[in-house]
């Protein structure tokens, strides 16, 4: 490696044994699948789910909901993070889970979040000054855990890279 390369290493945690999870984690995943449930979307077909544990012991979830008019959908993260910025102010995240139950097939591996949501639990991560745990499944199957929002997007930026 040169004196220019850098290297990056991701550390997460992969759970094949959900019952070895924490009560808590596993009722944030349980959570996560519930809220897929309540995804609108009739053109992917894709549900996933989002839930949060607050540092007030309040679990919060929110689903995905698409529009005829792409892009104008949200995805489960996106919106389960705007919903607690409005309203629970002064409560931080402790953990988020997320989870994908498509109608069309089976999914036994963990979705990740998509790019433009791994940057908002980044800057929500930074706005509350506190990491949170991720917690990312599908309906059944494995479990990947991260204790950063930092380690799903490591090149993430912020308002201070923007000013001029």
């Amino acid at each position: 490696m040169s004196e220019f390369e850098k290297s990056i290493t991701i550390q997460y945690s992969l759970i094949s044994d959900r019952s070895t999870l924490s009560v808590e984690n596993q009722k944030l995943l349980k959570s996560a699948q519930e809220a897929s449930k309540l995804a609108y979307a009739p053109y992917s077909k894709f549900h996933v789910g989002a839930a949060a544990m607050l540092s007030n012991g309040e679990m919060v979830t929110a689903s995905n909901k698409e529009n005829a008019s792409f892009p104008a959908g949200i995805c489960a993260e996106r919106n389960l993070l705007n919903y607690i910025s409005d309203h629970y102010l002064g409560q931080k995240i402790i953990a988020l889970a997320v989870s994908a139950n498509p109608v069309e097939f089976e999914l036994n591996e963990p979705v990740s979040p998509c790019g433009i949501c791994r940057q908002v639990m980044c800057e929500s991560e930074r706005l509350q000054n506190q990491p949170y745990q991720i917690l990312l499944g599908a309906t059944s199957g494995t479990v990947l855990i991260f204790n950063s929002a930092a380690s799903l997007l490591p090149f993430h930026f912020y308002l201070k890279e923007l000013k001029k």
